[in-house]
C-alpha cells in the first residue's frame, strides 16, 4: 500500500465523494485507498451504515484503481457491473476501502474491493468490471 497522502494525489474530482467525507487516501497504478469517518448521516433507520454508502465506497475503491495512467494522470471510467456481498454492520468508526486491479484491457479492467474498520471487521466486498472513457481527437 501507498504511503501517498491526499496532497500528494491528484483531487478527487467527485462531488459525492467529497459530499458524503469520503477521502482518497492513497492511489498508484491499479490500487486505491479511500476512508470514511461515520457519521450519523451515514447511517440507515436501523442506525447502521447504509447500503448505499457502503456501495459507493466499494465502487469508487475498484473504480479509481484503474484510473491511474503510466504518466501518472487520473482517466475516466464508468462503471459496467458490480457485485456487493454485504457481511457485517457497522455504525461508528473509520472505514477502509482499498481497490485493486485483478485484470487490465485496453478499455475494460476487473478490480476487486474490500471495506473494513479501523479494527479489520471486514464489512463488505466487491467486484465489478468497469470501462474506460477512450478519449478521441473529437473528444
Amino acid at each position: 500500500m501507498s504511503a501517498h497522502s491526499t496532497a500528494a494525489i491528484a483531487p478527487m474530482d467527485n462531488p459525492l465523494l467529497e459530499y458524503l467525507g469520503i477521502r482518497l487516501v492513497s492511489l498508484d497504478a491499479g490500487h486505491c485507498t479511500f476512508e470514511l469517518d461515520v457519521e450519523p448521516r451515514h447511517l440507515n433507520r436501523q442506525g447502521s451504515l447504509q447500503g448505499g454508502v457502503t456501495a459507493t465506497l466499494l465502487d469508487a475503491a475498484c473504480g479509481y484503481a484503474g484510473l491511474q495512467a503510466s504518466h501518472g494522470e487520473l482517466g475516466n471510467a464508468v462503471t459496467v457491473m458490480l457485485t456487493i456481498s454485504y457481511l457485517s454492520k457497522v455504525d461508528t468508526g473509520r472505514l477502509r476501502a482499498t481497490g485493486t486491479v485483478t485484470k487490465a484491457g485496453r478499455s475494460l479492467y476487473f478490480a476487486t474491493a474490500e471495506l473494513a474498520t479501523e479494527h479489520g471487521v471486514l464489512v463488505a466486498t466487491a467486484q465489478g468490471s468497469f470501462k474506460r472513457n477512450v478519449r478521441t481527437s473529437e473528444t
